[in-house]
């Protein structure tokens, strides 16, 4: 299932924007949210973000080895990922990206020294592709649930100890993607801004708030997320 997303529908708040820059609500400087509200004005019609899933009915889950073999490929996405997807009696795998725009501007801020536009492009674009991810399991969720299943959060290597380099399993599963995205040897995705995961349904799984507290990734963007 594919999705196309204006950067309107998505782009959050300018208090939302400066939350996540670190700002206690109210407390960040006038020049910061006028350049927050201007540079969210200017992405408006600027591009949009895409998404993609794919639903595989049946996932082999290993308890032992806290593994996920989706059509022969086995994925060690160990325990914290497992802990979610154990119930699981079929997966979705997704991709999905902000596209290049907002990440281009970044850049070109960033080298003409203006550094805090481009940290504020940054903190936009990480946005819009999650917000993008949240809608495609939303709609997601709805399919699913119209035959009675549920579905667990989305997750991603990287994240809660699953090795990064099983992107290039991960994206086999995609190999003309539409949204776009290219893997470097290293795993990392081009354009940066973009999300990748599985995502487990069943009819005993369960949408939970990400487990922070057994993770000891300080630096992971999820932390303290409640979707």
């Amino acid at each position: 299932m594919r999705f196309s997303y204006k950067y309107s529908e998505l782009l959050p708040g300018t208090d939302t924007l400066a939350r996540v820059m670190g700002y206690l609500p109210g407390t960040a400087p006038e020049p910061v949210t006028d350049l927050i509200t201007g540079l969210s004005e200017e992405l408006l019609t600027a591009g949009e973000a895409r998404a993609e899933y794919i639903i595989f009915n049946q996932v082999c889950l290993d308890a032992v080895n806290r593994t996920a073999e989706v059509e022969g490929i086995i994925f060690n996405v160990k325990p914290v990922v497992f802990s979610q997807l154990r119930h699981a009696e079929s997966a979705a795998l997704f991709i999905c990206t902000a596209g290049r725009e907002v990440g281009e501007r970044s850049r070109k801020s960033m080298k003409e020294g203006d550094l805090l536009r481009g940290y504020i492009y940054d903190v936009i674009g990480s946005e819009i592709a999650e917000s993008a991810a949240d809608n495609m399991q939303l709609s997601l969720r709805a399919a699913t649930s119209a035959t009675g299943m549920n579905i667990t959060n989305r997750f991603s290597p990287g994240y809660c100890g699953w090795d990064v380099a099983e992107q290039h399993k991960l994206f086999s599963f995609f190999p003309d993607n539409w949204c776009g995205i290219t893997l470097t040897e290293s795993a990392l995705m081009n354009p940066v801004k973009s999300v990748s995961g599985i995502i487990g349904i069943g009819r005993k799984v369960l949408y939970e708030p990400y487990n922070c507290h057994r993770c000891d990734d300080r630096n992971c963007i999820y932390r303290g997320r409640k979707t």
